[in-house]
């Protein structure tokens, strides 16, 4: 303990009930540590976890429309020609692109 970063020790009495409170809110904040929460709420008074798993998953909608479209650039650009389905399919995935972002700006309201 000589060597420790923090040396102060700050002891708190909680009943059965509080700290399973206190280890559930810990769960939902996605932190692991008794002390690291602790202190967090003790300084802050508040933490905000944002679930981005959502944002992930329009991730990779979005990666896909992205090959989806430079597949259709390369052909274009080795043939020099494009064809009207090609135009079709970037209108539809620009759409695709558009509806994607405004979800995921309203999934971060």
């Amino acid at each position: 303990m000589a060597n420790r970063k923090r040396k102060m020790v700050l002891r708190c009495p909680v009943t059965e009930e509080e700290r399973a409170m206190i280890m559930k809110k810990m769960e939902l904040a996605h932190i692991m540590h008794i002390g690291a929460y602790l202190r967090k709420m003790a300084i802050d008074g508040l933490i905000i976890y944002t679930d981005l798993s959502v944002v992930k998953e329009y991730q990779k909608e979005l990666s896909s429309i992205g090959r989806n479209i430079n597949q259709i650039a390369k052909r274009l650009n080795s043939t020099d020609s494009i064809y009207k389905e090609d135009i079709k399919d970037l209108r539809e995935r620009l759409d695709d692109i558009w509806r994607l972002q405004r979800t995921i700006l309203l999934t971060l309201r």
